[in-house]
């Protein structure tokens, strides 16, 4: 089998930032930490970044292309309650991939002009995202609700998605000390959203809610949901490590 070419320096740095990130906290993590955990001179570090902002302005260049790729359901797919769990669970590991910018959001908000601007569009197509899907069990008579009821809907699930993360280090900091406890709670984030338009469903999407809680509706593996490429990806890392908090619901 032919070896694949060595990592090039910058996107090591970047790996290794985001994992210490994440694992640590941002504010804990320095340039210097950087640099010696990738033993490499802090020279070395600076030549491919000038400090830490611009490490994290690249690592949220990635989210924000990825996130946008996700903020969109497959051609082919129905807007359904159980397609809307799927793609949840799906978002979840996509969160936890960069969970330091949810954990640590208003912190680097505050300090940080590029995800001050660019993190405010993120949100807002969060919930442009969630009015659409409302909008389609509207047209297909799934769902009865106000334009104003929509919109404080679509809201609702933009904040809950977006703050699950310190909502959950609020509740139990400690455990933050347990990443995979952490893991498996945030997966609960799912049924929160899926809460608010309860009220609304009608007809199949209501039956689909109620079969949702009461555990009726039969699991998949979260990476079903994915596209071909990352789905293969996910699989490879499944079968070395089996992750059954990633499992959702199929129709």
């Amino acid at each position: 089998m032919e070896a694949k070419p060595p990592r090039r320096t910058r996107e090591r740095i970047l790996e290794l930032s985001l994992k210490l990130f994440n694992e640590i906290g941002e504010p804990n993590v320095t340039t210097t930490t950087i640099a010696e955990e990738m033993e490499i001179s802090p020279g070395n570090l600076y030549y491919h970044f000038r400090n830490k902002d611009d490490i994290i302005n690249s690592i949220f260049s990635q989210f924000e292309q990825e996130i946008g790729k996700r903020l969109r359901f497959p051609e082919g797919r129905r807007a359904t309650i159980d397609e809307m769990w799927a793609y949840l669970q799906y978002m979840v590991e996509f969160t936890w991939r960069y969970r330091f910018l949810y954990r640590d959001l208003n912190d680097l908000l505050a300090r940080n002009r590029t995800l001050e601007t660019q993190f405010k569009q993120i949100i807002s197509h969060k919930v442009r995202f969630a009015r659409q899907f409302c909008e389609q069990l509207m047209a297909d008579n799934e769902m009865e609700a106000t334009p104003a009821e929509i919109q404080v809907i679509s809201t609702n699930i933009g904040v809950i998605a977006t703050y699950w993360l310190s909502y959950q280090f609020v509740m139990n900091p400690r455990k933050y000390n347990e990443p995979e406890t952490i893991r498996a709670e945030l997966h609960q984030v799912s049924m929160q959203i899926i809460s608010l338009m309860a009220p609304y469903l009608r007809g199949c999407s209501r039956q689909l809610f109620d079969d949702l809680v009461s555990g009726k509706l039969p699991r998949r593996e979260y990476a079903d949901y994915l596209p071909p490429r990352e789905n293969n990806t996910s699989k490879t890392q499944n079968s070395a490590s089996p992750r059954p908090a990633s499992k959702v619901l199929r129709s």
